[in-house]
């Protein structure tokens, strides 16, 4: 069977078309830290909890670009990585 652009963007090494996934720790991480920064919004907590959820969410993104299942979500990765950088810039 031939591998063609369209399988190595979206599929695994098993075949089978992955777009989403389980989360995994740091997106766990990164959502539960998110949640508690809405209700801890200022003070000293408010920044911990936001450099956890950048962190995580950072963690995340730079594991999914250089060992994503596929193209997909290596460029996934990819796009929420500049998103944090750019977000940080401005």
């Amino acid at each position: 069977m031939e591998n063609t652009l369209v399988d190595k963007t979206f599929r695994d090494s098993n075949g089978k078309i992955v777009l989403a996934q389980m989360p995994n720790l740091p997106l766990i991480f990164w959502v539960v830290a998110s949640l508690l920064s809405l209700i801890f919004t200022s003070g000293k907590i408010n920044i911990v909890l936001d450099i956890l959820a950048n962190g995580s969410l950072f963690t995340w993104a730079w594991l999914e670009l250089f060992q994503g299942v596929n193209y997909f979500r290596r460029a996934l990765g990819l796009a929420v990585f500049i998103g944090i950088i750019a977000s940080k810039i401005q």
